[in-house]
């Protein structure tokens, strides 16, 4: 990708971002440098600490804004669910569709997890982890109204969470199945293991 000519600001950072995406999930995080990317987006690496100061800042920033748009988007998703059984549902629709979209982003958020360092790795994990009480307060709501069966609800979260995610890996869009084929199909094998 090349900058266009007298651009600043945010359109060279989402340059950075989408390069960055890009080279993090061709390379890995370890083999890259900011050297590369100056050259992927077209700006001398000098300048490149105009906008961030480290790879370290860039992966941090990648996955962060990852986590934002996820819990940001699953509220929306979850707004004017009628009971648990409902949320349960979209939070079904919402996290594989998310997934599926958003590939590179995902992959990154998980493989890339561990080179986060101190205060970064910290934030980040946070963040994951409220991700994850949603999905559990949905399923203890749902065990409190009747609706699913008792279970460890925090162990019952991370067993569809890694299943959801998972599809981001496997995939294919021009494949035999559609996303709304994969979403009934996932909906179907997690309540089919939680409702009463």
């Amino acid at each position: 990708m090349v900058r266009t000519v007298g651009s600043r600001g945010p359109k060279t950072m989402e340059a950075i971002r989408t390069a960055g995406l890009r080279l993090i999930r061709e390379h890995g995080y370890e083999a890259i440098t900011l050297r590369q990317l100056g050259q992927e987006v077209g700006i001398q690496p000098g300048s490149m600490y105009n906008y961030i100061q480290s790879k370290q800042e860039l992966l941090f920033i990648l996955i962060r804004d990852h986590m934002v748009a996820l819990s940001a988007e699953v509220a929306t998703a979850l707004e004017g669910a009628i009971d648990p059984l409902d949320r349960l549902r979209r939070f079904i629709r919402f996290h594989v569709s998310y997934h599926i979209r958003r590939t590179d982003e995902v992959f990154i958020g998980g493989s890339e997890l561990r080179s986060l360092e101190g205060e970064n790795r910290t934030a980040i994990l946070a963040m994951r982890r409220e991700y994850e009480r949603l999905l559990v307060a949905i399923l203890e709501d749902g065990m409190a109204a009747g609706q699913f069966k008792r279970t460890d609800p925090p162990v019952t979260a991370y067993a569809i969470l890694a299943m959801l995610t998972g599809v981001c890996t496997w995939y294919n869009p021009a494949g035999r199945m559609g996303e709304e084929e994969l979403i009934r199909l996932h909906q179907d094998m997690i309540l089919g293991g939680v409702l009463v």
